[in-house]
């Protein structure tokens, strides 16, 4: 298990971690999600061993982490770090730079592994091309079969899909998860990416100028969010002043995403359609409702000027009240 307690860090005079605490068992998938400059990467460079702590403690199954304060070469053989500069030879072919981890003494496995790997990140095609040669996506591929070349216990992950095109990215993220719940590898992934934090992770941590400010189930955050910045790390989201559902309410508002918002002819809530955004399987529509601009989904597109009655369902005012 993972231990980080009470982590602190600043770059000079300016803090960016404050008393952190993150716990991870063996195989888990955890998610660091919040905004630019919140403190994830740097988060990741102390549990790896880059940068030391101000203050606190890091444990991996009760051994103390020490960090570049006590190592003369950071990080731990059991862990793997993929930071968003992908540190590969240039010179080299890409299955050099992944196998070059791997042992020489049994060649055939270290083939064997090296095609295993390629195929996981679909690189095989790719690979007898010098790295130098490679797009960034395609080097952001490399670097993280490089990383589990040889089967890490924990893996770091820092925005690990941000240059790999969408049509592309989708599988190989499912490959990687998967990969990594297999072989019981814990991961712990930076990112901006609703994917990485809804669809695969155990537990999501939200990350606010360097404090943990909420953390939990993917689910439980989503469904249950605390306030507005928590919501909109997930997507587009409405803050409603709740006076629009509830006439006694006293200034209080409610977060409503925008598939939540349906049209009822028989509502008394009427919205004026001022643009609308294709999606693909869906319109995203931009209204005005008692002067509050407000995003609803719609499947067919609604025409600029035109007036619809829109409805939320009570449960949801009551749960989210």
């Amino acid at each position: 298990m993972l231990a980080v307690k009470n982590i602190s860090f600043a770059y000079e005079n300016k803090k960016v971690l404050k008393r952190i605490k993150l716990f991870a068992d063996q195989g888990e998938n955890i998610a660091i999600v919040g905004e630019s400059g919140c403190g994830k990467s740097t988060l990741l460079k102390i549990i790896y061993g880059l940068l030391a702590p101000e203050n606190g403690e890091i444990y991996w199954n009760d051994q103390r982490l020490l960090g570049p304060d006590y190592n003369l070469v950071p990080g731990e053989s059991f862990m793997k770090y993929v930071a968003q500069d992908f540190d590969l030879m240039p010179s080299i072919t890409v299955e050099e730079n992944i196998g070059k981890f791997l042992s020489n003494f049994y060649p055939g496995k270290k083939k064997k592994r090296t095609r295993e790997l390629l195929q996981l990140v679909e690189m095989t095609a790719f690979a007898k091309t010098k790295a130098r040669l490679l797009s960034g996506g395609q080097m952001q591929r490399v670097a993280l079969a490089q990383a589990i070349a040889k089967e890490p216990e924990i893996i770091l992950l820092d925005e690990p899909f941000s240059n790999i095109d969408n049509f592309r990215k989708n599988n190989l993220r499912r490959n990687l998860f998967n990969y990594f719940k297999q072989n019981n590898i814990t991961c712990i992934v930076a990112t901006h990416d609703n994917a990485d934090s809804l669809s695969f992770a155990d537990k999501t941590l939200i990350l606010k100028e360097g404090k943990i400010v909420d953390q939990g189930s993917p689910e439980t955050l989503y469904e249950n969010p605390k306030n507005y910045y928590v919501a909109s790390l997930f997507g587009e989201v409405n803050e409603l002043p709740l006076s629009l559902f509830d006439s006694n309410s006293n200034g209080e508002t409610i977060l409503v995403y925008p598939h939540e918002i349906g049209i009822d002819k028989k509502s008394r809530l009427k919205a004026t359609i001022e643009s609308s955004f294709f999606k693909g399987s869906s319109y995203m529509m931009k209204a005005t409702l008692d002067e509050v601009t407000l995003y609803f989904e719609h499947q067919h597109k609604i025409e600029n000027g035109e007036k619809v009655c829109l409805s939320i369902s009570e449960d949801l005012i009551e749960k989210r009240s």
